[in-house]
């Protein structure tokens, strides 16, 4: 789950990591009561769920108070498009309004879990401001990376280890352990899984300041987080994985015309893959789990329905836990509450395969049933064709 920035600065708040003073706005009015505790001299930030506002037009600086209105009223309202909005974007319904601060130094600071070596790993660099994955593309030379054992947790020694790498003056050291500290202690007990501040800047006073912050969660541990599940913003994830995971679905939408419903994430990346090899496009990533009930099935081949760009439907199941006649019964059933049209190749494996198939053959619906998974994905992207 992500939440938005200036909800993250709450957190950072809370944590005892240094944010610049400002409040969140909904409305004009709202922006120029918080604008106006600074004087009127402030940045104005897009809250949208993506990074590259700045880029697209999503972030302003204000001089006076006729900027703030200005900036306010374009802002809020605004569809921003960024690079990973993708081109429908993000409608903007608050804004961040704070102080700015006249910057010497920008750093970044990150925590993220490596699961190859199964701890999380601390990222950190003397050129923020920029995106990691370009630093790191180009000058991979200037990426800190201090892996963290999960029992011990983070040492001190670790974080001085971190600054000296980064160059940083004795003052400054003094600011930056407690900062990277607390940082981590945030990751572990919210459950995180990135804790990112793109800039951490030095000031001309000699301050670190968390100037811009990110925050994601692990879903599988929201039920120990109340306070953050609460943070959810509904309107900034995509509608149909929403009602996804009202079911327990595990659903990702993708840009392709392939409807596809898998048991098991590894065989969901290897039904995509196989369908790409086949010349088609997946339209999503739908895992309805290994213990699916009948009841299950059909919400998440209604969710297949929902989506408009799909124009053929691919069920890839190996019956395991999720019997394969339980598959067919939803499948049956959904069909027959829907105005279905479009082709459905289904791939039956395991756990009670004959009755499954019986069920299907039953069913007097157009059904397709392939013997494997690449004939599967042959059947699908020839009824797309066709």
């Amino acid at each position: 789950m992500k939440i938005h920035e200036y909800q993250a600065k709450e957190l950072f708040k809370s944590f005892d990591i240094p944010v610049p003073k400002g409040n969140v706005a909904a409305t004009i009015s709202e922006a120029e009561a918080v604008a106006k505790n600074l004087n009127n001299v402030c940045v104005l930030k897009a809250q949208v769920h993506s990074g590259g506002r700045g880029k697209a037009g999503g972030v302003k600086l204000a001089k006076n108070a006729e900027e703030v209105k200005k900036f306010a009223n374009d802002l809020i309202g605004m569809k921003l498009v960024t690079h990973q909005t993708g081109p429908e974007g993000r409608i903007v319904k608050k804004i961040l309004v704070e102080e700015i601060k006249e910057v010497s130094k920008e750093l970044y600071l990150a925590i993220v879990v490596d699961r190859a070596k199964a701890s999380p790993v601390i990222i950190a660099s003397a050129s923020g401001g920029m995106e990691i994955e370009e630093i790191s593309a180009k000058n991979p030379e200037l990426i800190i990376k201090e892996h963290v054992c999960p029992l011990l947790g983070l040492q001190p020694f670790q974080a001085r280890h971190i600054c000296n790498r980064l160059q940083l003056t004795p003052e400054i050291t003094k600011l930056a352990i407690p900062l990277i500290t607390n940082l981590y202690k945030l990751f572990v007990q919210k459950d995180c899984s990135l804790a990112e501040i793109n800039p951490l800047v030095i000031t001309k006073d000699n301050l670190l300041i968390a100037l811009d912050g990110k925050l994601n969660f692990d879903d599988n541990a929201l039920c120990l987080h109340k306070d953050i599940s609460e943070l959810r913003d509904l309107d900034e994830e995509d509608p149909l994985e929403v009602e996804a995971s009202k079911y327990g679905l595990n659903y990702i939408k993708l840009d392709g015309n392939v409807g596809c419903m898998v048991n098991g994430a590894g065989l969901a990346m290897a039904t995509m893959d196989i369908i790409k090899l086949a010349g088609g496009s997946p339209a999503n990533f739908l895992d309805v789990g290994g213990g699916a009930s009948v009841s299950a099935i059909e919400n998440a081949f209604r969710i297949l329905l929902m989506d408009k760009n799909v124009k053929a439907i691919l069920i890839n199941i190996f019956g395991g836990i999720l019997r394969c006649d339980n598959l067919a019964k939803g499948v049956v059933e959904a069909t027959q509450k829907t105005n279905l049209n479009l082709p459905v190749i289904i791939r039956l494996e395991g756990t009670n395969v004959e009755e499954g198939v019986k069920i299907l053959d039953k069913s007097n619906l157009r059904f397709s049933v392939a013997s494997n998974m690449a004939q599967a994905a042959e059947l699908v992207t020839q009824a797309i064709a066709n």
